[in-house]
């Protein structure tokens, strides 16, 4: 920061050195045309009167009551007169409005063609829209308007009373130094003495106070990389605003205040796009906290979108308002224009914006969010991230596939991550020699090892013998697995088919496939292939019982997982 003073410091003086001992002059001559003393008087048009104005209140022809003339004073005192003409000209050098009487109109019957053919004269519609000439009679004078308007103008030129310091100052001495006036240069110092120990105030009690109490709240590492640059960005703010108030009091030249007042205007909007870019970041990371706390992870991918549209925003708004304030630049044409092309660019531009409203639909109806496994056309895969343009899905041959979020918000999507359950479907197939008694128990032991298995759904499954095929016996088993990813839904069905092949091993129960069966002659040295079953029913259900106490005795060792 005192690298800044000193820089400012420096400016000042650099500006000033060979400007003279003139007080600041709000206007230039025109160059090569010698002004006898009747141009200094003359009220006969826009051109004279500004002369007239400018002209006499110049320290090297220093005549307020001649400068005076060029009030139209219906309406008020005329012993406020001088009084009231040195306020309006300080109030043209506080604001820096440098006036170029070249640029005057000097005809006498002048109408401004903007404004319904007025014989009026505007000098800066933007930073003095009160303040115009007008012609009274046969001459050109500062509007009776104009002149009720100066107290209060001259009131917000100079806030906080500092108009009282233009009369105190200039007692310290009119010797001049570097350009300046002795008060100039005092005033000079003690506007660089109160910056500079209002920065060390603002920065002290934000770095001990603030700092103290966000670390006391748990906050320290926001504070330390986001709130405190905010804070010391606020005071350089804050000294922007002392230095646009005070700088006025000094009355520098006015090619030192117009540069200065330049440089100020477009530092105010400028430091406030910054504060609230890290503002931002501040809220983003709220967000974060919030985003966190709910069960859904496609709200983590909705902040970094929010904070990059914030961001743009501030952005694009914050150049709005330095070209506006700051450059005094006209932005109406600028938003004409703008609004011309955006309509242009929105035509070329169709599939970006529909893409921009499906990623809108997407964060708003939630039809499916990250690490979802979804099936879409031919998107089939786990959803990675949920990006401003497009959505990102990992397939399950590990390769990304990019779907524009207009395309896939226009589909039907089936979320795979969203279901309560995982079916698992299939037909055990066994021989036709097996007898009905076996079917029966057999049947009755599937049921019971989806009953005792820590995964399944128990209110809903169907396991029964429901089909004679053409070369087998169909059963059909239909469950249902209380898992939340595709890993697991694969183990547990590895533990379901193992179960199974067991249960068969114990109760000799064959799985069919398709075959061709020859039958031959059973010869008495040697066994047929048809295999010999149990005498009855009662055998398998006592195989059946040894079978389920094994299983249960195995689960009781471990889960089964």
């Amino acid at each position: 920061m005192q690298k800044v003073i000193v820089w400012l410091s420096s400016c000042l003086f650099i500006l000033n050195l060979g400007i003279g001992s003139s007080i600041a002059q709000s206007f230039e001559s025109e160059p090569g045309i010698p002004l006898d003393s009747t141009d200094y008087n003359s009220l006969s048009s826009p051109y004279h009167s500004t002369l007239t104005f400018f002209y006499n209140l110049s320290e090297e022809h220093y005549n307020p009551e001649k400068s005076a003339r060029t009030l139209d004073l219906s309406g008020q005192p005329t012993d406020n007169a001088v009084k009231l003409a040195i306020k309006l000209k300080q109030v043209f050098d506080g604001r820096g409005i440098y006036v170029r009487v070249n640029d005057i109109p000097n005809e006498p019957n002048y109408r401004d063609t903007l404004r319904n053919n007025q014989q009026r004269y505007y000098f800066d519609t933007q930073r003095l829209p009160t303040v115009f000439l007008e012609k009274v009679g046969n001459e050109w004078k500062f509007s009776s308007f104009t002149v009720s308007q100066i107290n209060e103008l001259h009131q917000e030129t100079f806030p906080l009373g500092t108009d009282k310091l233009l009369n105190i100052l200039p007692r310290i001495g009119t010797d001049v130094y570097f350009g300046l006036h002795l008060w100039q240069l005092v005033g000079l110092f003690l506007l660089l003495l109160l910056i500079f120990t209002s920065h060390k105030l603002f920065t002290f009690v934000v770095d001990r106070g603030l700092h103290y109490m966000l670390v006391k709240f748990g906050y320290g590492h926001v504070a330390e990389k986001y709130l405190l640059p905010v804070a010391r960005i606020t005071s350089i703010y804050f000294i922007v605003l002392l230095l646009a108030i005070f700088i006025r009091i000094l009355q520098l030249p006015i090619t030192t205040v117009y540069w200065i007042t330049l440089l100020l205007n477009a530092a105010r909007p400028f430091l406030v796009t910054i504060i609230f870019y890290k503002v931002v970041d501040v809220l983003s990371i709220y967000m974060t906290k919030m985003a966190e706390k709910t069960p859904s992870t496609l709200d983590d991918q909705l902040v970094p979108l929010v904070r990059k549209t914030l961001k743009a925003f501030v952005i694009i708004v914050g150049v709005l308002f330095i070209l506006k304030d700051g450059l005094q630049v006209d932005i109406v044409p600028f938003l004409t224009g703008l609004s011309i092309g955006g309509l242009a660019f929105a035509l070329a531009a169709q599939d970006t914006i529909k893409n921009f409203f499906g990623s809108l639909m997407i964060f708003i109806d939630k039809p499916f969010q990250v690490g979802d496994w979804i099936t879409s056309g031919d998107v089939d895969g786990t959803v990675e991230e949920v990006g401003f343009r497009s959505t990102r899905v990992r397939t399950f041959r590990n390769s990304l596939m990019y779907i524009p979020n207009g395309v896939i918000a226009d589909r039907t999507i089936d979320n795979h991550g969203l279901r309560a359950y995982r079916r698992f479907s299939t037909q055990i197939t066994i021989t036709y020699d097996t007898p009905p008694e076996l079917i029966e128990v057999f049947v009755d032991g599937l049921r019971k090892i989806v009953q005792n298995h820590p995964k399944t759904r128990k209110d809903f499954y169907n396991i029964y013998f429901n089909n004679l095929s053409s070369y087998s016996l169909d059963i059909m088993f239909y469950v249902f697995f209380e898992v939340p990813t595709w890993p697991e839904e694969l183990k547990t069905r590895e533990d379901l088919l193992l179960s199974i092949v067991r249960l068969a091993n114990e109760l000799g129960v064959r799985f069919a496939f398709p075959t061709q069966t020859l039958h031959m002659e059973t010869f008495p040295e040697k066994k047929g292939l048809m295999p010999i079953y149990g005498d009855g029913k009662e055998e398998y259900q006592q195989k059946l019982s040894q079978f389920i106490n094994k299983e249960i005795h195995k689960g009781s060792a471990g889960p089964t997982s």
